[in-house]
């Protein structure tokens, strides 16, 4: 496919850029990223609710002899629905069932000028629907458990599927939110150090003091002893810091503090917005070098694959979308309990609200109403 100018060009890899910032901020790098179009229904999908956003695939534009081609994603005008998974770090371990240990939702309404980043805790009770492919029957669970459900292959109890166990998590997330998921990515972590250290590191404000439990203050990693990691541990302190590669992935991993995995999701939407501003600031859609750096530093820790929008569509669509229009949406929640046994979380109606409104059109108008639920930066 002809991209046509040099701008063109430099604004899509300007849009890859900011999708690789999302999708690798979340857990650290990508392993597997599955772009979906949903076209049409998808077994074991959950139906979205009548308010549901709409799949964002209207024809594109045939070019004529007087007019040139349109430029990758110009029938993309949203709204658009990406699932962001991080999974468990020992997917590395012959047969283990990967964990959605981070979820993320990017929502982009109609005319891609606005973005809203939310995430849903792991331990969210849900509805997980039945999923024959995997030989699982439907029940209530944790989410983190959709992914490894789904990726159960029946005959290969060795070879989990995580491509698959996606599908279902997918379904679960849209079955919950009443979003129907137009993309997604399945993550973990690996060549987020490079993209971070490509840019020149990134600016954080650290809102809280946060103890590593996985790296000394040199970047090596802690050992494993009886009950833990022991030996000296990084520590962030409160305030405006500047993060290396290592850093900001370690940074944004440690839920082992005040707010536990709350405040994790508070960072790791708090990193994704630094970084989108970062490669903003630095102008890469006016330097075709500095984009061929950091593209080059990623290599081959991008894969793509799928039936759904090619990710030149999809970052080209996203490549026009203002930093300061990418609003992070901290969604409250509470444990649940059963005879004192911890069971999972659930958002308050608060958090639920926003889901409704989101899916209306009515975010900002919320949010202005709800002001602590946005996330500062």
């Amino acid at each position: 496919m002809t991209l046509g100018s040099g701008l063109t060009r430099r604004r899509w890899l300007l849009g890859a850029l900011l999708l690789a910032a999302i999708v690798l901020v979340t857990a650290g790098g990508v392993v597997a990223v599955r772009l979906a179009g949903d076209r049409g229904a998808e077994p074991g999908a959950a139906t979205p609710t009548a308010s549901a956003s709409p799949s964002p695939t209207t024809a594109a534009p045939s070019p004529t002899a007087s007019s040139p081609s349109p430029p990758p994603g110009a029938d993309i005008t949203g709204p658009l629905n990406l699932l962001l998974v991080g999974v468990d770090t020992r997917v590395s371990v012959p047969g283990w069932e990967p964990h959605a240990d981070a979820v993320l939702v990017l929502h982009v309404p109609r005319g891609l000028g606005r973005a809203y980043l939310f995430s849903l805790p792991r331990d969210l009770l849900v509805d997980i629907p039945a999923f024959p492919k995997a030989g699982y029957r439907g029940g209530r669970t944790k989410l983190t458990h959709a992914m490894s459900y789904g990726s159960r292959v029946p005959g290969r109890p060795k070879q989990p599927d995580t491509a698959q166990g996606y599908e279902l998590l997918r379904s679960t997330v849209s079955g919950y939110t009443g979003l129907r998921i137009d993309a997604g990515a399945v993550i973990t972590f690996n060549g987020f150090d490079r993209l971070v250290d490509s840019l020149g590191g990134v600016d954080l404000y650290v809102d809280q003091r946060v103890v590593s439990r996985h790296r000394q203050p040199d970047g090596r990693h802690r050992e494993p002893g009886a009950g833990g990691y022991v030996g000296p541990q990084m520590v962030y302190e409160k305030g405006s810091r500047h993060l290396t590669g290592w850093q900001a992935l370690d940074y944004a991993r440690q839920r082992y503090l005040t707010g536990g995995d709350y405040s994790r999701q508070r960072h790791q939407q708090q990193l994704i917005r630094a970084l989108v501003r970062k490669i903003l600031d630095q102008g890469l859609a006016r330097d075709p070098d500095r984009v061929q750096q950091v593209t080059d530093a990623l290599g081959d820790t991008l894969v793509y694959a799928g039936g759904g929008r090619r990710l030149v569509d999809l970052a080209y669509a996203l490549g026009g979308l203002p930093a300061d229009r990418f609003v992070l949406v901290g969604l409250p929640g509470s444990s649940v309990g059963s005879g004192g046994a911890y069971r999972g979380e659930q958002l308050t109606s608060v958090g639920r609200r926003f889901l409704t409104e989101l899916r209306a059109g009515r975010a900002d108008a919320y949010l202005s109403d709800h002001p602590t639920l946005r996330v500062k930066a």
